[in-house]
């Protein structure tokens, strides 16, 4: 493979166990990856609440799955509990229906395209909820949009949060130090969350400006630009999408 990323540094907001993927193929590009974790995912540490949710199973018409952490955290404890046939699977986007797949879940409906909320509603299959009852996997807070949304066409919505999301402590001198050492080059951020506790963290510093924001969806893109940072947005989702967008990012 020719190393389309020689002498370019990257780095990787992702949970550690969430960015190994992207590493390698950053690694085997020639890239130059700086582990830079700006988000956990932890378990709860009391899962009462969910379970009184799950408990009620057989009454639910759909089951929503709003990441690949939920699947992870969430369906342990939902195959525990007996899924019934009835029940049907959806996912933000193939990822998380991938990780569906690997509990035996493999008819689920996922949106086309851009894999959000907004797009998950638009398809046929939700439209009509009137008397249905919808359960949420997610973390603990999130985006409202689907849960409002699914509410004014006629659903009745239980939220069934499985695990929580920590920024680890973290200082931004790091990357500070890569730069100034010409070992940074861009920041790989896929979530708002993320992208928020990267300004935070250094917002006004004049080396943000100067690096490449890498980012998978075109809300955490607006939130950078809004901050007066260089942005490089993905075709669509996935690990083999941003190599190329860094591989973009290099040639230029």
């Amino acid at each position: 493979m020719a190393k389309l990323l020689a002498d370019i540094g990257v780095a990787i907001t992702r949970p550690i166990d969430q960015a190994k993927k992207l590493n390698a193929l950053i690694e085997a590009a020639g890239g130059n990856v700086i582990s830079f974790p700006l988000i956990e995912i932890i378990p709860l540490a009391d899962y009462a609440k969910f379970q009184s949710v799950i408990a009620d199973i057989d009454h639910f018409d759909w089951a929503i799955f709003i990441s690949s952490n939920a699947v992870q955290n969430g369906m342990p404890r939902l195959v525990e509990q007996g899924v019934p046939a009835s029940l049907k699977f959806a996912a933000i986007g193939p990822v998380t229906a991938e990780a569906l797949n690997t509990y035996g879940i493999h008819d689920v409906l996922i949106p086309n395209g851009c894999f959000d909320s907004e797009s998950l509603l638009s398809l046929p299959d939700l439209q009509t909820m009137h008397g249905k009852k919808v359960m949420i996997v997610r973390g603990v807070g999130g985006r409202e949009v689907l849960a409002e949304t699914l509410k004014s066409r006629g659903a009745t919505i239980a939220f069934a949060e499985c695990y929580q999301r920590v920024n680890p402590q973290i200082h931004a001198d790091v990357l500070a130090q890569a730069w100034q050492k010409q070992q940074l080059h861009a920041i790989v951020v896929t979530s708002t969350e993320v992208m928020r506790h990267l300004l935070d963290l250094a917002g006004n510093s004049a080396w943000l400006k100067k690096v490449t924001i890498c980012v998978n969806h075109a809300r955490i893109a607006e939130t950078a630009l809004q901050a007066g940072l260089k942005v490089c947005v993905t075709e669509s989702v996935g690990d083999e999408q941003m190599l190329a967008c860094l591989c973009q990012l290099a040639r230029v």
